[in-house]
């Protein structure tokens, strides 16, 4: 290969590692910069592809494995550090994957009511495939039902070395205002959250890598774990619930959000649903009848247009 070694190298390395486990490995095709090859398990099947970028880091892109068990379970295989531990320690370095790992994702961020959560999981290999055997996946793919039933699961396998950090509406607004007067934006308040969850997970163990999904600019979040004098890498990817440490932290979030909000609605005799369409601005506009707006900022995400359509009634 023109490009050199290192994407073949590391396609052997898979393909050594995932045949163990009955997993199938087409040859390889080259394209710009690498390879690509196709993986499949019975009928299922998907693309792994390797390459180094502009700046010669070897990159392997999940992308066109399209989520679900199957494609957790051959990232996790990979990311165990066997696909790659042949390599020198500076091209280990470059393809930025491996076991241990923080994962951190949050949930409520594109509902009206309800808390923003950030939860962040501690992931070995050991507990990845604990983590597997029990199908977890990214909680969006889930319903609440099960989404529930499986945090109890991620919350035994990674037991004391997960954080979960909520953010009630009432604390997501005076943050909100509070970053908007500074210039900022929401991205900085999701990050702020992520940070608080490494930061809890980091004074429990050690660990030198995160990873999350691609939303901010990750200066922010290690600014603020270097403030406590917390080091690590963070890797900021898109779809990065592909791998099992965010599957198992979106479960987590996803299941507080829950909890939350049913608690709320509890509270407030009226069903606050979920997301923002109109049922949830029908339903705002009762708890407006009901307590008067300034409620609305305790159960509610004030800078959504939904609080428009609700007070301008």
């Amino acid at each position: 290969m023109e490009q050199g070694n290192r994407p073949l190298e590391v396609y052997k390395n898979i393909k050594s590692v995932l045949e163990v486990d009955n997993i199938n490995v087409s040859d390889y095709e080259l394209i710009d910069y690498g390879l690509q090859f196709n993986v499949s398990i019975l009928d299922w099947s998907g693309i792994i592809r390797i390459y180094e970028n502009k700046k010669g880091i070897l990159k392997i892109d999940y992308s066109q494995l399209k989520g679900g068990v199957n494609a957790i379970k051959i990232q996790t295989l990979i990311e165990g550090k066997k696909a790659i531990s042949n390599l020198k320690n500076s091209d280990k370095n470059d393809v930025e994957l491996g076991f241990p790992i923080i994962g951190t994702d949050e949930s409520g961020k594109g509902d009206y009511f309800g808390p923003l959560v950030s939860a962040a999981v501690y992931v070995d290999e050991r507990s990845a495939k604990d983590l597997i055997e029990y199908g977890i996946k990214d909680s969006k793919k889930l319903s609440d039902g099960k989404n529930l039933e499986l945090a109890q699961e991620v919350a035994k396998i990674c037991k004391g070395r997960f954080a979960i950090i909520e953010i009630s509406p009432e604390k997501y607004n005076d943050l909100y205002e509070q970053f908007k007067k500074e210039k900022k934006n929401l991205n900085t308040l999701l990050a702020w959250g992520h940070a608080k969850a490494i930061e809890e997970i980091l004074s429990k163990v050690d660990c030198k890598v995160a990873i999350a999904d691609q939303f901010a600019d990750e200066s922010f979040i290690l600014g603020k774990l270097q403030e406590k004098g917390k080091k690590l890498k963070l890797i900021q990817m898109h779809k990065a619930e592909h791998n099992i440490a965010v599957a198992a932290a979106s479960i987590l979030a996803r299941a507080r959000f829950l909890e939350k909000l049913s608690k709320l609605s509890n509270e407030y005799k009226i069903d606050l649903p979920k997301g923002a369409s109109q049922t949830v601005i029908e339903n705002a506009k009762k708890v407006v009848d009901m307590y008067g707006k300034e409620t609305l900022r305790k159960v509610a995400k004030l800078h959504f247009k939904t609080t428009t359509a609700v007070v301008n009634k």
